[in-house]
């Protein structure tokens, strides 16, 4: 199937998901992540109406950034090197890794604005993942008054990889509860009103427990590399 006709699958799906809690589908947006896929499959993914793109390799988001730079808004979403962020800085409208104060003072270093960073926070505890553990989010967060260039719009995680919907379930819930934590704070640099969680594989669970940034790929643009 095309592009467009996984999009319509999942905007259904997250129409359903919306609908069953209670939410409203504009508060959710679609990331299409198109880190395996050529140029020419990115391209279909905006004409068939996406808006936001995520990248996870600086090589990667540079080619496609000189075709579509215009035209949607740019996602970092991987584990980010600090050597790697002059390469980027410039070209991205939101950082979804933002884990340690390293990378802080290299993105506030490098900016010329102010860039939307999303704390990747390891909920699950899982040392396969990256992110900080949960019980370090609240004082990193504190820490971010240092770098007026990055704002906190929210917390992101990446749920075990398991049939487990229970898991997966409690995964994002305890992210969304971390989240109204910060919120509480009332911090100017860190209103934390974003939360970006659910793949592929799990994205009706994310939405129902709050998610308002899905990170899909293959389930919307497949994989060609």
């Amino acid at each position: 199937m095309n592009v467009k006709g996984n999009l319509i699958e999942i905007e259904a799906s997250i129409e359903e998901a919306c609908k069953q809690f209670g939410r409203d589908r504009s508060n959710v947006q679609i990331i299409a992540v198109t880190k395996y896929v050529s140029i020419d499959r990115t391209i279909e993914a905006v004409e068939a109406g996406i808006t936001h793109l995520g990248e996870s390799r600086d090589d990667g988001l540079l080619k496609k950034w000189d075709e579509l730079n215009h035209k949607v808004a740019w996602h970092f979403i991987g584990s980010l090197q600090t050597k790697k962020v002059k390469k980027i800085i410039d070209k991205v409208d939101y950082i979804h890794s933002l884990d340690r104060l390293s990378l802080a003072e290299e993105i506030h270093k490098r900016s010329s604005k102010q860039i939307n960073c999303f704390v990747q926070v390891n909920v699950s505890g899982e040392e396969s993942k990256h992110g900080i553990h949960s019980n370090e989010v609240i004082d990193f967060i504190h820490k971010m008054k240092d770098f007026p260039n990055i704002r906190v719009v929210g917390l992101m995680t990446m749920a075990p990889f398991t049939e487990d919907q229970q898991v997966i379930r409690e995964c994002f819930r305890n992210l969304r509860l971390l989240s109204l934590d910060v919120q509480a704070l009332t911090l100017p640099y860190a209103p934390c009103l974003e939360l970006s969680m659910g793949m592929s594989n799990d994205f009706e669970i994310a939405v129902e427990e709050g998610a308002t940034f899905l990170r899909i790929g293959t389930s919307l643009v497949g994989k060609e590399f």
